[in-house]
């Protein structure tokens, strides 16, 4: 049997490996931008601190009758609330590369007989929707894992009507997290313009509005 302090080094010895191989991991993660793989699902599944359902609901502003656009739904864990949200009348249509997150949205939607979600695998660079197309949109912890995020927001700008709005929310600790300053900046380059925000650094909902429209402004709702 190790001596005691034998047995502490080794202990300390495989945290520390263990803490190396986690900061290993988001570093690549960081630097290789890619959609969060079907079968580590469980991630877009817990909880979301900061960035709540009932928080997307008061920046996004969903209205019964409204089409709207989700990239990257994962599992459902916004779609399928949104799109009750949007009822009588309203359209949800969720894009995404996998289509097992599609499914598995899909699935869940008719396991709550909601019936107003369109699924449709494609790329968030090119989005294969008309220009004016959409209301609103959104995307929750998405934007970093597109590796063109210009591409995105601007197809974002072009699918949405003159008055849309485009909701991105954002979490620290993800690996692929976009900060608010670059964020502000891309989306600007897209032809998006800021309105506001509901957070603060440890995660946020922040809103655009297409930047030919008046009004809107810089005013920050913090957590």
């Amino acid at each position: 049997m190790p001596a005691p302090d034998a047995a502490a080094k080794t202990v300390r010895l495989a945290v520390f490996a263990g803490a190396l191989a986690l900061a290993g991991g988001w570093l690549w993660w960081r630097r290789n931008p890619s959609a969060c793989p079907y079968s580590q699902r469980f991630w877009v599944e817990a909880p979301h601190p900061f960035i709540t359902r009932a928080r997307l609901r008061e920046i996004l502003e969903p209205q019964p009758q409204e089409r709207l656009l989700e990239i990257g739904p994962g599992t459902g864990y916004y779609s399928l609330p949104v799109a009750a949200w949007i009822e009588p009348g309203g359209a949800l249509d969720v894009l995404d590369v996998q289509q097992e997150m599609l499914d598995h949205t899909t699935v869940r939607a008719r396991e709550r007989d909601i019936a107003n979600i369109t699924p449709t695998r494609a790329d968030a660079r090119e989005l294969p929707y008309p220009d004016d197309s959409f209301d609103g949109a959104y995307l929750v912890t998405v934007l970093g894992e597109i590796p063109d995020q210009r591409a995105a927001l601007g197809e974002l700008a072009r699918v949405l009507k003159p008055d849309g709005r485009l909701v991105v929310g954002e979490l620290f600790g993800d690996p692929h997290m976009v900060r608010i300053g670059p964020l502000r900046d891309r989306a600007e380059e897209a032809g998006l313009r800021y309105e506001r925000r509901i957070g603060g650094p440890l995660g946020f909902f922040a809103r655009f509005g297409c930047a030919d429209q008046p009004g809107g402004g810089g005013a920050t709702a913090e957590a």
